[in-house]
């Protein structure tokens, strides 16, 4: 009676120590995920920033693009006029 009391306990405390590793191991895998989630996260925020910064950078080009050609162009008509002087 005393081996089957013995057996017994040693395969409750075998159980008792399964059940924490597994729960531990879901505990960690659960911090590491959400982790990983929250720098994912981190990462579309930085994107979607970028993309809502693109097409002002766009439009701000497309102006100076434009201000640069009247710039050469009035550089021109000035070296024209200066060599009709």
């Amino acid at each position: 009676m005393l081996e089957i009391t013995e057996s017994i306990v040693i395969a409750i405390i075998a159980m008792l120590g399964t059940c924490a590793g597994s729960f531990g191991g879901i505990i960690t895998a659960s911090k590491l995920t959400n982790f990983r989630l929250e720098k994912l996260e981190a990462k579309v925020d930085k994107h979607n920033n970028f993309a809502e910064r693109m097409p002002v950078v766009e439009e701000k080009l497309k102006v100076l693009n434009h201000r640069i050609e009247d710039l050469e162009r009035e550089k021109n008509e000035y070296e024209i006029y200066k060599r009709n002087i």
